[in-house]
């Protein structure tokens, strides 16, 4: 039994310790239609797991898959071609 437990708690460990979260900061973000446009073009990318827009705080929050990264120049192209700009860029492990 404690054989089991170890690798089911080193299975969810490091499925999740290679997973960024990036928060990015975008300018223009406002209505329904803006958040659906920006979760369209980040869902296509590989690494993407979740995306979350956040209007109120104009607030763009990406969690990669495990062991797979996005780098800014990516976001900042799929940012300016649906039209928006940023103005910060977050990473957290």
């Amino acid at each position: 039994m404690k054989k089991i437990l170890i690798v089911l708690t080193f299975i969810t460990i490091s499925g999740t310790a290679y997973a960024d979260t990036i928060k990015i900061s975008v300018n223009g973000l406002v209505c329904a239609f803006c958040a659906t446009s920006i979760e369209k073009s980040f869902k296509k990318q590989p690494a993407v797991d979740t995306i979350d827009v956040d209007l109120d705080h104009k607030l763009v929050t990406i969690t990669t898959r495990p062991q797979q990264n996005l780098d800014n120049a990516i976001i900042t192209k799929l940012i300016t071609n649906a039209g928006y700009s940023i103005t910060g860029i977050a990473r957290d492990k």
